[in-house]
């Protein structure tokens, strides 16, 4: 293991830990919030700490893991509805147990993040402190939250104990990694929220983590049944670095655009929020504006984001020069997934950390906006294919260690990533599958989730946008116009409004 200077207060040397008993010690100040104005009643906060003895030790993160962009806490809302068989069951005291039980077996999360010098290297010191436990009640229904489909969930400020985003300046040293806040509503259902250090799991990951949860909320024998791999180092820059006449991979997600400070949106821009629904008649009407040998290797995911960068981009109405880009995650789990077909899987099941690069695929404006929409969709799918070469993954880790760990570029960037099968929308604590599970709110970067359609009910891919309101009228009309949904008269109207 190679040796870094801790920047921590803390001295001891790794071994194994006393016992850990969950109690009731003082927690930061920004999750002991102050009884609000909402109809959410919060308990006390509290650490829950492993339900056993775990090891006292130091354990580096991945140099994709520590990366500046990930630096943050990212949230998930959980919705139960009620269930007459558990009618009498405290949803908060079991997930309470679960929570201890999981982190046992996922340790690190208990912990807290430091950091090393030189090289802002970041490493968790596993104290066994535990994660942030709040019980609350609401005087809401869950129907008063309407149909969630996806991101934003109402009242979402309601449901986590500490603010979407919360120390988004890269404040994760020092601070306990996980959050969960379980709501008990008015109706007898509940709502499970999460807040967890992005550098600690991706989006797999987490959902990884919170079946475990599950698992032991349910009691399965055996849990938790994938068994939880730390293994961060595959995932590290290589040392010694490769040599400078060995030619790297280019990573322009950390390029910044020309310009980049004349962008069109911004997030303290005056947003209007509003999803858009591809089901099968979407999908098959992307596909036929496409030549059928490029669509034959194009995704959902790839012919979505795709369109929604054009039609987004038009929107927004850039200078016709300016550069403009998408930017996607492409995951490196999966048994070669993004390697040659022979080569054996980048990493073990049950590794949770994160396990992706970015794609981009840039154009000008102008041309966007004046070549078909197959010229996007080519874009995005090479852009995909070089993400996806064997190595690219390893040189992401390189680029980290090298420069710093520099943070992704978004100015006149569309930020999208693929959660439809993340499993988020599956976990079961004992209630049964959530009526809703994934992301509570969306920003200018957004995610494919799992929807369906309103008045029939057909499953298919909600994206949530959120765009300044001329902006967002304007997309509805592209929109529909590409998709073939609004005739010249309806399309006149609505341009006579912008």
């Amino acid at each position: 293991m190679h040796a870094y200077i801790y920047c921590s207060h803390r001295q001891s040397q790794c071994k194994q830990s006393k016992q850990q008993k969950s109690s009731r010690r003082d927690c930061p100040a920004s999750v002991n919030m102050a009884r609000t104005m909402s109809s959410v009643r919060r308990g006390a906060a509290e650490l829950v700490a492993p339900a056993r003895a775990t090891p006292h030790e130091f354990k580096p993160l991945s140099d994709i893991d520590d990366q500046e962009g990930l630096r943050f806490y990212r949230s998930g809302l959980f919705l139960y509805r009620r269930r007459a068989a558990m009618d009498g069951v405290d949803p908060a005291a079991v997930l309470r147990a679960a929570l201890s039980e999981a982190l046992v077996h996922y340790y690190p999360l208990a912990g807290r993040i430091v950091e090393a010098s030189p090289g802002r290297k970041l490493l968790v010191e596993c104290t066994g402190e535990g994660a942030v436990f709040v019980a609350a009640e609401s005087g809401v229904a869950m129907d008063e939250l309407g149909e969630v489909t996806g991101p934003p969930v109402p009242r979402h400020e309601e449901l986590l104990c500490a603010a979407d985003g919360a120390y988004a300046d890269g404040g994760v040293v020092g601070r306990p990694l996980l959050y969960f806040q379980v709501t008990r509503m008015r109706c007898g259902g509940f709502v499970w929220g999460l807040q967890i250090c992005h550098c600690l799991a991706d989006a797999a990951g987490v959902a990884q983590f919170m079946t475990a949860v599950g698992e032991f909320a349910r009691g399965v024998p055996g849990a938790p049944t994938v068994k939880p791999v730390w293994a961060r180092e595959l995932l590290s820059a290589r040392r010694p670095p490769l040599p400078r006449d060995v030619a790297a991979p280019r990573h322009p997600e950390y390029e910044a655009v020309p310009d980049a400070g004349r962008d069109k949106v911004s997030h303290s821009d005056a947003l209007v929020h509003r999803p858009f629904f591809f089901g099968r008649r979407e999908i098959a009407a992307l596909r036929a504006l496409a030549p059928p040998s490029l669509a034959s290797r194009s995704s959902r995911f790839d012919l979505i984001a795709a369109f929604t960068w054009r039609c987004r981009a038009n929107a927004l109405q850039y200078d016709a020069a300016d550069a403009v880009r998408v930017q996607f995650v492409v995951n490196a789990r999966g048994g070669g997934r993004g390697r040659r077909s022979n080569a054996p899987p980048l990493l073990p099941d049950g590794y949770y950390g994160n396990a992706f690069a970015f794609a981009v695929a840039e154009s000008p404006a102008g041309e966007l906006r004046r070549r078909p929409f197959a010229h996007a969709l080519r874009l995005v799918v090479d852009a995909k294919a070089r993400a996806m070469e064997e190595g690219h993954l390893q040189s992401v880790a390189d680029l980290m260690a090298a420069r710093g760990r520099p943070r992704f570029a978004v100015a006149r960037t569309y930020v999208v990533s693929d959660l439809t099968r993340s499993g988020l929308d599956g976990v079961d604590v004992g209630w049964g599958a959530p009526a809703y599970g994934g992301p509570a709110t969306a920003t200018l970067a957004t995610f494919h989730v799992a929807g369906r359609r309103s008045g029939d009910g057909e499953e298919g891919v909600e994206v949530p946008i959120r765009l300044p309101a001329p902006a967002m009228e304007r997309m509805v009309v592209e929109v529909a116009r590409e998709l073939g949904g609004v005739d010249a008269h309806t399309e006149a109207c609505l341009a006579a409004r912008l």
